[in-house]
């Protein structure tokens, strides 16, 4: 676990760095500097395209961990690094040729409920792209087993150009269409850094030789677009369905109740970028002793950290709506929703990257299909019904059931489960938790009380993980602390 602990706590600096951007962002500056309705379509826009993402990287970034190991001499290596480089061109040239010629069909479509939407379906496909293509070169680094300064990429940089654009429109160095432009340029700005970085690390030779296992290289890079699709769409597709049935400006406060969730995910995104690459190498190596270890020990170390987390978040969910605009209180229910739903992923550890890089995943992506066609009949549902409640209520049961499935999956197949006692302890820790602080608070200033309930839900949680010594890793690093002061 050194190379995981040790890249996954520089991931996670950086990756909580760019949410605090991204919280200030959020919270503050898109709701002061810019209207509800141009919000909401921000919102809309960058899901759609995270949506559609996964198609125009034709699953590369995906197929490039899974078999990039399995490649022994150069010569096959460089020509399976050339597929991977131009493979997403054909799926790209295709939609755009499409977008081109049925413009006004699909903008007539998505912008039913709001014709704001029609008018920024071309900035949607070039972010789509630019991201398609930045997952594809940092995959190119996570095969060399460095994470770090893509993951800063990710998380950070896009963040920071946020911000950078958010104060020129408030100054007025950019009208709102120059803002929406300026989008565009950042993300494809932080692709072409992501770029010159990867090839940095190695530098491509292009080789048109035939692969030697091709049709089980494009047949997994086919399939693991509908994976890859399957995990976005569930994060992603009830803001575009919001789109469809209410007005646009609500998307903008259902943001923001998503964004104050997905913090919990951090530390399993900052992992993640790891434990890909480490579990196709065991699984191609067929040391499944070592891939059980890591997804205890990866299940066990997450569940500590995110509910830490889930219960800053948690406690203090009700002072934090008392410090931005009235009129985005109405996410409260949501944050509830969706921070359990990230607390269960962070409970599966490194569960899809077994998945995605083992021989089974054509049955979870069959699973998965039918669970997006659910989670879309249940918004369908419950967003006339509940509005933005109900698009959290649909995710937060399409996840629960997704995440379940795969969990009993694995067990199935591998005879492996992420649980321990100590995971039913921290659970319990969790709940007790919950029960003692959640009901009361200082009666001070909401940022005030946010800073000492934390403060003291911190001290308590940590003595008990460290007392307790639920987790090896962890003690070691809080030892290594101490003794440094």
């Amino acid at each position: 676990m050194g190379i995981v602990a040790t890249q996954s706590f520089k991931n996670i600096i950086s990756t909580y760095l760019g949410f605090f951007i991204g919280a200030i962002n959020t919270l503050f500056l898109y709701t002061k500097f810019l209207s509800d309705e141009y919000y909401g379509m921000v919102g809309y826009m960058l899901s759609l395209a995270y949506v559609i993402m996964p198609l125009m990287a034709f699953g590369v970034h995906n197929t490039l961990v899974k078999f990039y190991s399995s490649f022994k001499t150069r010569v096959s290596l460089n020509s399976f690094l050339t597929l991977m480089l131009f493979l997403p061109l054909l799926i790209i040239f295709t939609l755009s040729i499409i977008m081109h010629f049925s413009y006004e069909m699909i903008g007539g479509f998505l912008s039913t409920e709001n014709p704001i939407i029609k008018n920024y379906l071309w900035h949607t496909l070039f972010i789509a792209i630019a991201l398609a293509y930045f997952e594809v070169f940092f995959a190119w680094t996570k095969v060399h087993m460095q994470t770090v300064f893509g993951n800063f990429m990710k998380e950070v940089f896009h963040r920071v150009g946020t911000m950078v654009l958010l104060f020129c429109l408030y100054f007025e160095v950019v009208d709102v269409e120059q803002f929406m432009l300026g989008l565009v340029v950042v993300y494809v700005l932080r692709m072409v850094i992501m770029k010159f970085y990867a090839f940095s690390i190695k530098p491509p030779v292009i080789s048109f030789k035939k692969v030697s296992n091709l049709s089980a290289v494009l047949k997994y890079s086919f399939l693991i677009i509908i994976a890859a699709s399957i995990a976005t769409i569930l994060l992603d597709i009830d803001k575009v369905m919001l789109g469809h049935y209410i007005p646009i400006e609500q998307i903008a406060y259902y943001n923001v109740a998503i964004f104050i969730a997905t913090v919990i995910a951090v530390p399993l995104r900052s992992m993640h970028q790891i434990l890909l690459p480490l579990s196709a190498k065991y699984l191609n190596e067929k040391d499944f002793d070592a891939l059980k270890d890591l997804y205890k020990r990866s299940s066990l170390n997450l569940f500590i950290v995110s509910g830490f987390i889930f219960l800053l978040i948690v406690l203090n969910i009700n002072q934090l709506y008392n410090i931005i605009p009235e009129e985005f209180n109405g996410g409260l229910f949501v944050v509830f929703l969706i921070s359990v739903a990230k607390l269960y992923d962070a409970l599966l550890g490194s569960n899809n990257a077994i998945l995605f890089n083992s021989d089974y995943y054509r049955i979870v992506l069959f699973l998965g299909v039918i669970l997006v066609i659910l989670m879309v009949l249940l918004n369908m549902v419950f967003i006339p019904l509940y509005g933005i409640n109900g698009a959290a209520l649909a995710t937060f049961l399409a996840i629960f059931l997704y995440n379940s499935i795969k969990l009993f999956f694995v067990f199935r197949k591998f005879k492996m489960l992420p649980f321990s006692a100590n995971t039913f302890k921290i659970g319990l820790c969790i709940v007790l938790g919950v029960l003692l602080f959640y009901f009361w608070d200082f009666s001070f200033h909401p940022i005030l009380n946010i800073i000492l309930k934390s403060a003291l839900v911190s001290i308590v949680y940590g003595l008990v993980i460290y007392f307790f010594k639920f987790s090896e890793n962890i003690t070691e690093i809080i030892d290594r602390v101490l003794k440094r002061k």
